[in-house]
């Protein structure tokens, strides 16, 4: 947790309550930031934020919803993400699933990729492995490609003639996606496999920005409602896009 996130979060929640007439809350944005960020980069639980902070649990849940909710709004948009992606020599995408808690009945959300129940979310990245956006999450059981469909991310990096280095998940996309050629490694030819190689150590770098999510550890392992989920990782895709800039 950097100075730069509770310093940017604090300005923003301090802004807000000087625009509702509440600047005299308690407790006082910094401390309310400082609240957040411990529930999103740390993954402390409600009660235990309101056993350390000394407030209710209903408290902790309205705070954090106001705050969750202000970061979300100033998340970059796809068109945006592309604009700004547009002098890059080529940007990585790739999906990834953020684990939920969900029983095994709950099978829209289950992942036949990763065998656990989760959400979906598409990740675009730079040539250097630095994350530009972040999707909004669906359940766990769509396939990558569909996904990368739903949101439209195909088209919008076909237009903008953004070249685009994507796993085999992304397997059909066209356009301006590029994947590895299919097939078992000792059946391909010596070129398919120099491709391939090539192609997997570009990918590589695509990982960074997965990892940067997963850095905030709320994401390792999302135990809220999923109608909430969205929010949650826009609140930090702008949290780190702001404070890396």
């Amino acid at each position: 947790m950097s100075t730069g996130h509770l310093r940017f979060l604090a300005d923003r929640l301090t802004a807000h309550r000087a625009a509702r007439g509440t600047r005299r809350r308690r407790p006082s944005a910094g401390r309310q930031a400082l609240l957040v960020l411990a529930h999103l980069r740390l993954g402390h639980t409600y009660a235990q934020l309101a056993a350390g902070f000394k407030v209710g649990v209903s408290t902790v849940y309205r705070y954090i919803t106001e705050a969750v909710g202000l970061l979300a709004v100033r998340a970059p948009d796809l068109a945006t993400a592309v604009a700004a992606a547009s002098a890059k020599a080529f940007v990585i995408l790739d999906g990834t699933l953020l684990p939920i808690d969900r029983i095994a009945a709950d099978r829209p959300f289950c992942s036949g990729k990763y065998k656990r129940h989760g959400m979906n979310v598409q990740v675009i990245a730079d040539p250097h492995g630095k994350l530009l956006w972040a999707s909004a999450a669906l359940p766990g059981a769509v396939h990558d490609i569909k996904a990368a469909r739903t949101h439209g991310i195909i088209d919008a990096l076909t237009e903008a003639g953004l070249a685009c280095w994507a796993d085999k998940g992304h397997q059909g996309a066209g356009g301006a996606v590029r994947v590895p050629f299919r097939g078992r490694w000792d059946r391909l030819s010596t070129g398919q496999r120099a491709v391939n190689a090539a192609h997997a150590r570009i990918r590589a770098l695509g990982k960074q920005a997965m990892a940067t999510l997963k850095t905030w550890r709320l994401l390792r392992k999302l135990r809220c409602s999923t109608t909430r989920i969205n929010s949650h990782v826009q609140a930090v895709l702008t949290l780190h896009l702001t404070c890396s800039n």
